[in-house]
């Protein structure tokens, strides 16, 4: 029997012993804002008309924590909080630099702006289906993604995300949306089972899943470690989930299928997240192996925006059009990476945050559209200037921006690509930037000539119109009153998306400077490893 020691343990070797601060909960409120919200309304889920007046003030919240702890990272640098009290690498940390603040906030501001939305277009079905609980989840694991500093939490945040995004799909269970989800679920399943077996392949080798601690081991093992064949895998699996060629095809066939402030939602933030996790892992962890697979990138890059704007092309559906124009945009983050540097890794990261934005104004402005004009289709859109030219001029901003045009925000990082392409003398690359920017041109022209341009038809007979909440009903006084409800619900989001895409389309400097200070984060990560491992051993 051991007899008790008098020595004293030292808890500063395993724990760390300082209080955390306010800016460290900061890391976490997120999360925890999401999946307490998300548990409060599964418990309210049989009075679901309080739903929205929990939802919103919590996106709310979310989004003042996120833009505070972007001001802190933007005057402080990254910052770090460990659970458990754990030291690094043994605790999970939340570690929280440029990037991730800046797609954080992004991240909150558009599912913000969708949940007013939904006032109008998720009806009382699709709230009893779990439309505001399913938001908050997912708000929560894109959030975690964003933020934590563990790359084993970045996949159960992967999972947390996609549980969710599964029960956005089908609110309803309707046939079609069945389908979408069904050819959604197989990829993104595969492609999150490849990242699992990745993440459990990267711990044999370093030992460890802090980030932090595999950037500062890599160099030492890159001798002797499979990190070429660890860093084609992390490639391949987030290429899945951001939908690039050749596993883009899951996208297009499902973002039709659900409500339309669902398909914006996921238009805006879940492509995203597969991006940032490619810059993360592959820019910061795996340099090396980046730059020698910059080359693979760099085609799957130019394949993707140009195969993306020609599918574009070929739609008569605005939300499939919306779709492949979703699939293009990922082609110029990935060029982006591709590139790297300060000046391709900028321009990611503005073209991400111009798309988080875009790309949820767009869909949730398609959906207004349908609502006014009784259909997605285009052939049976027409008229939309002469009916509503406000509306018409908000939709051609929109346009412009999606394909890139002056004085608007897709203008810049396109601009920003096509500089750093042809400074590494890319010029192939350059090239697919520059086609793939005229096809969409050409796609967004076709949208708006037909849709609104074009002079008013009837309706075909037993054509019907799209109400509020996605549903067909007939032409006619029904169709009056479905156009006339929640004009405010629907129209404030996507006027104040509108505005934020105009504002740094002709004031880009502030969003230009925050991309270029993530960039050099990123690809100089010394003060994210200072959060992590400070001089005094402890964070």
């Amino acid at each position: 029997m051991a007899s008790p020691t008098s020595s004293p343990v030292d808890l500063s070797l395993a724990l760390v012993m300082g209080h955390a601060g306010g800016v460290q909960w900061l890391t976490i409120l997120p999360v925890a804002i999401g999946l307490g919200c998300g548990a409060l309304l599964m418990m309210l889920r049989h009075s679901t008309r309080v739903h929205p007046f929990i939802a919103i003030p919590g996106l709310f919240v979310m989004l003042v924590v996120d833009a505070l702890l972007l001001a802190h990272v933007a005057s402080a640098g990254p910052v770090t909080m460990m659970m458990g009290r754990w030291l690094p690498p043994f605790g999970i940390a939340f570690t929280v630099d440029m990037t991730g603040a800046l797609l954080a906030f992004a991240a909150t501001l558009v599912a913000f702006a969708g949940s007013i939305y939904a006032l109008g277009d998720i009806n009382q079905s699709g709230r009893r289906y779990g439309f505001y609980p399913f938001l908050m989840v997912l708000m929560a694991g894109v959030s975690g993604a964003f933020l934590t500093g563990d790359i084993f939490n970045l996949y159960v945040w992967f999972e947390v995300l996609l549980i969710s995004s599964f029960g956005l799909l089908i609110l309803g269970s309707e046939r079609e949306q069945i389908d979408g989800a069904l050819k959604y679920a197989v990829l993104n399943l595969i492609g999150t089972t490849l990242f699992l077996i990745t993440v459990g392949y990267l711990y044999a080798v370093f030992g460890t899943l802090n980030m932090a601690d595999i950037a500062r081991k890599a160099g030492e093992l890159r001798e002797t470690g499979p990190l070429m064949t660890l860093g084609a895998l992390f490639v391949f699996a987030f290429g899945m989930k951001a939908a690039a060629f050749p596993v883009n095809f899951w996208l297009p066939a499902s973002y039709h299928t659900p409500r339309i402030v669902v398909s914006a939602l996921f238009a805006g933030l879940l492509t995203k997240v597969g991006v940032y996790a490619l810059l993360r892992v592959m820019v910061m962890l795996l340099p090396v192996e980046r730059e020698a697979l910059s080359l693979v990138i760099a085609i799957a890059a130019a394949l993707t925006m140009v195969l993306g704007a020609m599918g574009a092309l070929a739609q008569s559906d605005i939300r499939r059009f919306l779709g492949f124009v979703v699939v293009s945009g990922i082609g110029y983050m990935l060029a982006g990476a591709a590139i790297a540097g300060t000046a391709g890794l900028s321009a990611a990261i503005f073209y991400a945050l111009h798309s988080i934005v875009l790309m949820t104004a767009l869909y949730l402005l398609a959906g207004e559209a349908a609502r006014r004009g009784g259909s997605y289709r285009l052939e049976s859109l027409s008229g939309l200037w002469a009916a509503a030219p406000v509306f018409g001029g908000l939709s051609l901003a929109l346009f412009f921006a999606g394909s890139g045009l002056p004085p608007f925000s897709g203008f810049w990082p396109k601009a920003m690509l096509v500089k750093a392409s042809l400074d590494i003398g890319a010029w192939w690359l350059a090239g697919a930037i520059l086609l793939s920017g005229f096809l969409t041109t050409i796609a967004f022209g076709r949208v708006f000539l037909l849709a609104y341009w074009r002079p008013s038809v009837a309706p075909e007979a037993g054509e019907g119109t799209v109400d509020a909440g996605g549903a067909a009903v007939t032409v006619g006084v029904q169709a009056a009153a479905s156009v006339a409800r929640a004009p405010v619900a629907t129209m404030l989001p996507i006027v104040l998306l509108s505005a934020l895409i105009v504002w740094f389309g002709l004031f880009p400097e502030p969003l230009i400077d925050l991309s270029q200070r993530a960039a050099l984060g990123l690809a100089d990560p010394s003060a994210y490893l200072q959060s992590v491992f400070p001089a005094g051993g402890q964070p």
